[in-house]
């Protein structure tokens, strides 16, 4: 693939693979409540083909959970057969019961319910192989830590699935975060490539998360970069920032994570064509280390909204 002026610095994931830091989450192409196909199929296969071949992004994340499996299935028929530099990025661990799971404000929904068996996470990994017709998934994630199962048991099976060459690269992710010492119990277990934490401009309380990854080479995928879209809707309180750089507010929103850490690998999502060729704008922006800071402190000052309380209540309710 030839870099285009979208094409942004690159990251070693695994110390194998040069990914563009800045890729692309599909998890908005599925239907209401990231239930079943999207709506629109053609629209989604042109955001696809759109950020891969005309913006040069190279590194997709998505999950089993999302449709469930819809998602890895318009991956499948938007790109498929893939280009030799795409990496792919696919979850599992997480169970779903309906559209109403995911909906932040649905009375009684069992908002995240993981799955750690050894036993379902190998028949996800299967099925993940064919839904995105590949012989070996580039980095598969636990996409949610399950308390009633030892982590060893959960991971030693995806070292299995890794030894028999269906899975290249091992991630973490939890909800809302993973944890320095969930990760170090980790590592006991398996090479971890990889975590997904939520981060954001609003929310950085993984500041220290972010450190240890970058010390350890470890790629820092932040979910909800764009805070779920609070920080940079009508009316965001990062406009009158973002105007001092003559840029929108996803963009400084974006490109503030890019220089926040070489180990950040972002994942900003978006139904919308115009919208994804804003977003990989971000990637053209220069900000100095001053800069990075004084954003940060204008951002607090502005008193940003952050979904951690929204995304803690839920979980200690679910």
């Amino acid at each position: 693939m030839t870099p285009n002026q979208y094409t942004s610095d690159r990251f070693r994931l695994g110390g194998d693979l040069w990914v563009n830091r800045l890729g692309y989450g599909a998890m908005h192409l599925t239907g209401y409540g990231m239930w079943g196909p999207p709506p629109d199929k053609r629209n989604a296969i042109q955001v696809l083909r759109h950020a891969v071949h005309e913006l040069g992004i190279n590194f997709i994340d998505t999950a089993d959970s999302y449709g469930p499996g819809d998602n890895e299935e318009i991956i499948r028929k938007a790109l498929h057969p893939y280009p030799d530099d795409l990496v792919i990025c696919t979850k599992g661990g997480m169970l779903r019961s309906g559209e109403l799971d995911w909906i932040h404000d649905a009375p009684g929904a069992p908002y995240i319910e993981p799955l750690g068996d050894p036993r379902y996470l190998r028949q996800q990994v299967e099925l993940s192989l064919r839904r995105l017709r590949v012989d070996c998934i580039a980095l598969y994630q636990l996409h949610s830590i399950d308390p009633k199962v030892p982590l060893a048991d959960t991971l030693g099976e995806l070292v299995r699935l890794q030894d028999q060459g269906k899975i290249r690269h091992i991630g973490l992710s939890n909800q809302p975060g993973v944890s320095i010492a969930q990760l170090k119990d980790a590592q006991e277990t398996a090479r971890i490539v990889a975590i997904e934490n939520l981060y954001n401009l609003a929310d950085r309380a993984d500041d220290d998360v972010l450190t240890y990854a970058t010390e350890n080479h470890i790629a820092f995928i932040p979910w909800f970069p764009l805070g779920h879209g609070g920080l940079v809707g009508p009316g965001s309180a990062l406009a009158p920032i973002a105007a001092q750089w003559g840029i929108t507010p996803s963009q400084l929103a974006l490109a503030w994570l890019l220089h926040r850490s070489e180990a950040i690998l972002l994942i900003p999502g978006t139904t919308s064509v115009p919208h994804l060729t804003e977003n990989a704008g971000a990637s053209r922006v220069r900000l100095n280390p001053a800069e990075v800071r004084a954003i940060a402190e204008a951002a607090d000052r502005a008193g940003l909204p952050s979904w951690r309380p929204v995304r803690d209540a839920q979980v200690a309710g679910a």
